[in-house]
C-alpha cells in the first residue's frame, strides 16, 4: 500500500470530513418565528371584532352612566322585527324563560340586560322584560347608547 491506495482505491474525502467534530451553530434563526407570529397578529386584528359584535339594533340614547361590571353580561335583545335573541341565539318568546333558567343555572339574582332597537314598540320590549321578570329573575336592565350631544 503505496500512498495509501489500497486496491487501486484512493480514499474519499467524504471520510475526511466524517472525521471533523461538528460544531453548533450559536444563533438562532427567527425569521420563521417572526412569520408565525404576524400571522397569528393578523388573524386576531380580523377576528377580533367578530366576537364582540352581537345582533345588530339601534339603540335608543340616553345620559346615564355606564356601567362597568367585571362579568360578562347575559344580554337579551329585541331586534327591528321583534325577534327575541339570547346572545346571538334567536329564541321563540316561549321557549326564553326556560333558557335563560338553563343559562343561570336557576340563579335569579343573575343580571339580565335587555336591549331593544329604537325602531320597536315600547310593548314589545316591556313584554319581554316582563316575561323575564315574572319568572324570578329581579336584576334586569335596559341598555341604551350614551347621548353624546352634551359635549363628554
Amino acid at each position: 500500500m503505496a500512498g495509501g491506495v489500497a486496491n487501486g482505491f484512493a480514499p474519499s474525502r467524504r471520510g475526511r470530513r466524517r472525521r471533523q467534530a461538528y460544531t453548533p451553530m450559536s444563533q438562532i434563526n427567527v425569521t420563521p418565528f417572526v412569520d408565525v407570529m404576524l400571522v397569528l397578529l393578523i388573524v386576531f386584528m380580523v377576528t377580533a371584532p367578530l366576537l364582540t359584535v352581537g345582533v345588530p339594533v339601534d339603540l335608543p340614547k340616553s345620559k346615564a352612566q355606564a356601567i362597568n361590571e367585571p362579568v360578562e353580561p347575559l344580554v337579551v335583545t329585541v331586534d327591528g322585527k321583534g325577534d327575541v335573541y339570547i346572545q346571538e341565539t334567536k329564541v321563540e318568546l316561549a321557549q326564553l324563560v326556560p333558557r335563560l333558567q338553563a343559562i343561570t343555572q336557576r340563579k335569579s339574582d343573575t343580571r339580565i340586560y335587555v336591549r331593544g332597537d329604537r325602531a320597536i314598540e315600547y310593548g314589545r320590549v316591556m313584554q319581554v322584560m316582563g316575561t323575564i321578570n315574572g319568572a324570578g329573575f329581579s336584576r334586569v336592565a335596559l341598555v341604551t347608547q350614551q347621548d353624546m350631544e352634551d359635549g363628554r
